[in-house]
């Protein structure tokens, strides 16, 4: 299973590619420099220098060419962008790929928690015989377990 992993959060270890949507990628630490004591006193410049160390180079979702099974992604807005590019996108494999979106708030304590999160949910993906099929219901079941609302359409390649 491979997907891609839009997240504030990298703390998922299944190995996701990583990206932003927007003009510059937030792990771009130069965008920083300006405002790096409020950055360390609420947590984000500790995990950007992580992400960085995870991460080689600041990708943009628009310019992957990769298929993927499943995208995630930590916010609505991003959801719309990624669900929005590839409805643009000419079909050509007409393979499907699952957009999945639940809104983590950007902060160290929401970011590790939306990680295990979605960290499990990929897992539970991942075991499932018949993802097309099942995705629906453990996504209602996570919904009802973890008390946050999950956006999810199918896209095709």
């Amino acid at each position: 299973l491979r997907g891609w992993g839009l997240c504030r959060s990298m703390e998922c270890h299944l190995q996701p590619q990583g990206c932003g949507s927007g003009g510059h990628d937030p792990s771009d630490l130069k965008v920083l420099n300006s405002s790096n004591f409020r950055y360390t006193q609420n947590g984000i410049l500790h995990m950007l220098d992580r992400n960085k160390r995870i991460k080689p180079r600041p990708e943009r979702f628009q310019n992957c060419k990769d298929i993927f099974d499943l995208i995630l992604t930590c916010e609505e807005r991003v959801y719309d962008q990624v669900v929005e590019d590839l409805n643009s996108r000419e079909q050509e494999t007409c393979q499907p790929v699952h957009v999945i979106n639940v809104d983590i708030q950007d902060n160290h304590e929401e970011a590790t928690l939306g990680a295990f999160l979605i960290c499990e949910l990929c897992q539970c993906i991942q075991h499932t015989e018949d993802m097309e099929n099942e995705i629906d219901e453990l996504l209602q079941e996570f919904e009802e377990k973890s008390g946050r609302t999950f956006l999810h359409t199918v896209c095709f390649y």
